[in-house]
């Protein structure tokens, strides 16, 4: 037998699935924002409103009629992503395992600059991040369901403990994702060939030994 070691392997690091619902999703979100906002301006749950030119929509009416029709082309891309991540391997591949330590040890490696980049591999924070956000994308939906039907859903809006406090889950549901997006962000800011491997796939160089027998 004569050893042989192999060529390096290039293999994607965002498939297409993933790159495309990521980027009708940034759309998608932005649309859901604005007329968002456009709609609690209409009644403030808080003491202060978001600006005008900042809304989508131009009206209440058509706050709403903006707001409902982004969300069907954001259901339609979660389900995509959700059905993909599944039966790919994405979200069991990615996502998981983390534990708490894992989690704590990533965050005190990141505050004290120690925390090294993999491109295409989470660490525990981002996968405690990426999990959280689906979470919150779940509540999100549910919580805006309450509001949107409240006589159809009355079932939700009684779990959510009544209209009111459904809308409050909603805003700080919608806080939480733009939370996160303003740290994905910071982090693409701070790796950008993290931004250019979403928009090509990027490459991820791996060798392995083999022997030939």
């Amino acid at each position: 037998m004569k050893p042989q070691l192999s060529l390096p392997r290039k293999r994607r690091i965002h498939s297409w699935p993933v790159r495309i619902c990521h980027w009708i999703n940034v759309l998608a979100m932005i649309g859901m924002v604005m007329s968002g906002w456009g709609i609690y301006n209409a009644a403030p749950l808080f003491a202060f409103t978001f600006p005008q030119n900042t809304t989508l929509g131009g009206w209440l009416g058509g706050n709403i009629a903006w707001h409902l029709a982004v969300m069907w082309l954001l259901v339609a891309n979660a389900l995509l992503y959700l059905v993909w991540g599944i039966f790919s391997d994405h979200f069991r591949r990615d996502f998981f395992p983390f534990s708490p330590r894992s989690v704590w040890r990533d965050t005190v490696r990141a505050l004290t600059f120690r925390l090294p980049h993999k491109l295409g591999q989470y660490n525990a924070v981002q996968k405690l991040m990426y999990s959280g956000v689906l979470l919150l994308g779940a509540l999100l939906v549910l919580s805006g369901l309450s509001i949107w039907k409240p006589v159809q859903f009355s079932g939700l809006v009684w779990l959510f403990g009544g209209f009111d406090i459904a809308r409050y889950v909603h805003f700080f549901a919608m806080s939480g994702v733009l939370l996160f997006v303003i740290i994905h962000v910071l982090m693409v800011l701070l790796v950008p060939e993290t931004f250019v491997a979403m928009l090509t796939g990027g490459k991820k160089i791996s060798t392995e030994d083999h022997a030939d027998e």
